[in-house]
């Protein structure tokens, strides 16, 4: 049994989720504390209230958003703050190495940890999504996306850099660019409860939008002629066909598993899992989320399904996609989407020997 150390990125549900599809598929195997900001730790400490995975809460760099938009100067203060009190925090972190000797420190985008575990001679894993803008070749994209990989690659790099590997989850899978070593390219990680899950078509529409979600947005989903399920904005009383559900993982995975298309911003994670269901996917991006425009980008060139900008959505751009998606995702490869069995040899190659679990190659068969 190993003890890895495993810090991620708080925005959103996407690190918290790939985070705790891994663990779920090695708890038992290895002994693991958990480090996470924000919505990441809210969601994996209730999680793992009454297990032996210790999550602790630590700071993190978070997105801020105003009138429906990223608000890049609360962002740029927030992330001035953050890197005011970095070095206090790293400095904790490694004591805590220096005290605990694990045998692996893994990262879902988060900067301490990291520079903590180099400091310590430890090798670090880097397992996440954000890490395609600098490893991907990005040359088919429209040029103004072109232009902001080139600009934001610099800032991904400038996490960390020592990492022994770079593990890629992504529902899309351009060329990796020549010059790139150690690096995995990979599906998005599933959790066994979407492993096993029996998709079919009920009829209604999942929508999962983070925040906020615009008068008209709703009132064009009320009157498209289907039940919609809509998860992100809050519990509210029910307004016709659109239902208000809270933030539930069981509830919402069986309403993914069940719907005949999902409508959601264009986050890596959930696209992959809607589409590994065999989902349709419509996306919204987030405004100025410029990820989220690549990821919705990828969406329509491998013919998941489509995007429109918030602005844009419409009653007939909805009845168009609605008319569509009963083609889209057929030309996909579904189980290309689950990257769990590369991510998890990943984890065995950089554990000692002797800390590898017996039980590695089954495990490793039955997410296959």
């Amino acid at each position: 049994m190993a003890r890895i150390f495993y810090s991620m990125a708080g925005e959103g549900r996407g690190h918290a989720t790939r985070v705790r599809a891994i663990i779920e598929q090695l708890n038992g195997e290895h002994e693991f504390t958990l480090f996470a900001p924000a919505a990441a730790f809210d969601l994996l400490s209730a999680a793992y209230e009454h297990t032996s995975i210790r999550v602790i809460r630590i700071p993190g760099l978070m997105f801020h958003y105003s009138r429906q938009k990223m608000d890049y100067m609360r962002t740029c203060m927030d992330a001035a703050a953050y890197l005011w009190q970095m070095e206090p925090l790293v400095r904790n972190l490694e004591a805590m190495i220096r005290d605990e000797q694990p045998d692996l420190v893994v990262t879902d985008f988060e900067p301490a940890l990291p520079r903590a575990a180099e400091r310590c001679g430890i090798p670090y894993l880097s397992i996440d999504h954000q890490h395609f803008l600098v490893d991907y070749d990005l040359s088919k994209l429209p040029w103004r996306l072109q232009m902001t990989t080139s600009l934001m690659a610099p800032m991904v790099s400038a996490y960390y850099r020592r990492q022994v590997e770079t593990v890629i989850s992504s529902f899309y899978f351009p060329p990796i660019q020549n010059n790139r070593r150690n690096v995995t390219q990979t599906g998005v990680l599933l959790r066994p409860d979407v492993l096993s899950a029996c998709p079919e078509n009920a009829g209604h529409l999942l929508v999962y939008l983070r925040r906020f979600a615009s008068t008209s947005m709703l009132e064009t989903l009320k009157n498209c002629g289907r039940e919609v399920r809509i998860y992100g904005i809050g519990e509210r009383p029910r307004e016709g066909r659109l239902q208000f559900c809270p933030i539930d993982e069981h509830s919402f995975l069986e309403d993914l598993a069940s719907c005949d298309a999902l409508i959601s911003n264009a986050g890596n994670q959930l696209v992959g899992e809607a589409l590994y269901l065999g989902k349709p996917v419509l996306a919204i991006p987030e405004a100025k989320n410029f990820e989220q425009f690549i990821n919705a980008h990828y969406l329509r060139a491998e013919g998941g399904g489509d995007w429109v900008s918030a602005d844009q959505f419409n009653k007939q751009v909805l009845h168009q996609f609605l008319t569509r998606m009963e083609v889209s995702g057929a030309a996909l490869n579904r189980h290309r989407m689950n990257g769990m069995p590369d991510v998890l040899a990943a984890i065995d190659r950089h554990l000692p020997v002797s800390r590898v679990s017996n039980f590695a190659n089954s495990r490793l068969q039955k997410v296959a």
